[in-house]
């Protein structure tokens, strides 16, 4: 199938079932509960993206060094998030944690017994 074709058939669909509900939300007068519980939608679905590969790697409990880059590289940008509240800040440190970890792993080898 020509992939074109393929993704504005997607964008389409997508944009159909989510259309008529975006539309009725700014004529209905909505409960402010639930506008207060739509701000933890995407906290909560990023966690539950996150969560499982940071601490589920490769679908089993952290067993090896290398297994734990990306928990401790998590670890640093939630610190970072948290105390300067600043998302670029975040969003860089978790990168470099990771990149410098998995990059310095093989250095500490020996201490690590691999």
């Amino acid at each position: 199938m020509n992939e074109p074709l393929m993704i504005g058939g997607m964008a389409l669909v997508t944009f159909l079932i989510r259309y008529p509900v975006l539309a009725l939300v700014g004529k209905i007068d909505m409960p402010k509960r639930i506008f207060d519980a739509l701000r933890f939608v995407a906290p909560s679905v990023l966690a539950a993206i996150v969560i499982p590969m940071v601490l589920l790697p490769n679908d089993k409990p952290i067993q090896r060094p290398a297994d734990a880059i990306p928990l401790v590289a998590t670890l640093l940008s939630a610190l970072v998030m948290w105390r300067s509240k600043n998302l670029l800040a975040t969003v860089l440190v978790g990168i470099a944690a990771f990149l410098i970890l998995r990059a310095a792993l093989p250095l500490f080898g020996p201490v690590f017994g691999r």
